[in-house]
């Protein structure tokens, strides 16, 4: 019986290491786990990232002055902000049909266009600013007495994340736009930087 009693006991002793073995082994295996899911939600943390940075890429926008009809806006006696209502493209949603401002989503090089025109008038002419954080950039002018004219302009601007861009019509000027869509503002990321 003592015999039988020390075999069994070895036995407990021996299935107490081999518990302990693999208690230690699931401790080692639960911790590798931990560390590929660690390293599997910064990887998916990545992928986000890199396809956020891919949408942002993506910013270009086209619109006219009115969205239906045909007008005349101005002369006012003060400068006032142009509200570009007809939307032809808005890719990144940058551009903001209810404020006619632009404002940046990414740090980058950008480039805006923009043509107005007006029948002609003895006493007003057409004309449009361009305006990047309430600084006068680029200015399209044009000035006759009869008939219809047009005035174009453009430029690349570095813009950072939040800087805004919109047109403003001069003082005392006038600008028209009809279902032909003949005064325009357009802009695009050319590339981040």
């Amino acid at each position: 019986m003592a015999a039988r009693t020390d075999v069994t006991e070895n036995q407990v002793e021996a299935l107490k290491r081999d518990n302990e073995a693999q208690a230690a082994e699931l401790i080692n295996m639960a911790e590798e786990l931990s560390n590929m899911t660690a390293r599997t939600d910064v990887t998916e943390n990545q992928v986000e990232a890199l396809k956020r940075d891919n949408e942002v890429k993506q910013v270009a926008f086209s619109t006219s002055l009115l969205a239906s009809g045909s007008g005349t806006i101005g002369p006012f006696n003060t400068y006032t902000p142009l509200v570009f209502r007809y939307i032809v493209a808005n890719i990144g949603n940058a551009y903001n049909p209810n404020t006619g401002l632009f404002t940046a989503p990414v740090r980058g090089a950008y480039h805006f266009e923009f043509y107005i025109g007006a029948h002609g008038h003895a006493s007003h002419a057409s004309v449009a600013v361009l305006v990047k954080n309430g600084e006068h950039i680029f200015i399209a002018y044009q000035h006759q007495p009869s008939h219809y004219g047009s005035s174009a302009n453009g430029a690349t601007l570095l813009l950072e994340v939040g800087d805004v861009v919109f047109l403003r019509l001069w003082w005392n000027a006038r600008i028209f736009d009809n279902e032909n869509h003949h005064s325009t503002f357009s802009g695009n990321l050319l590339f981040t930087m």
